[in-house]
């Protein structure tokens, strides 16, 4: 995205506008960012980030207990 920002000409102000608001939504909004444990800045600033982390990691641990019981029912 940020380099179909900076590869882009753009004829009229309102373009690169348009071009840079569409980049810093996808920035905030869509885009996971590591150092923030892959959620997005909108989840941090909105509070939203700790459910979504305790839901991926109930998501985690039920998973792991379901492979368990899928190998121990293969191995038996």
């Amino acid at each position: 995205m940020k380099n179909r920002v900076l590869l882009e000409n753009y004829y009229l102000p309102g373009d690169l506008e348009r071009q840079i608001g569409a980049f810093v939504d996808y920035y905030n909004n869509q885009r996971y960012h590591e150092s923030l444990s892959n959620v997005t800045p909108a989840d941090v600033c909105f509070g939203r980030d700790k459910a979504i982390l305790r839901e991926r990691e109930k998501i985690k641990k039920l998973t792991i207990r379901q492979r368990r019981l899928q190998h121990q029912k293969q191995a038996a």
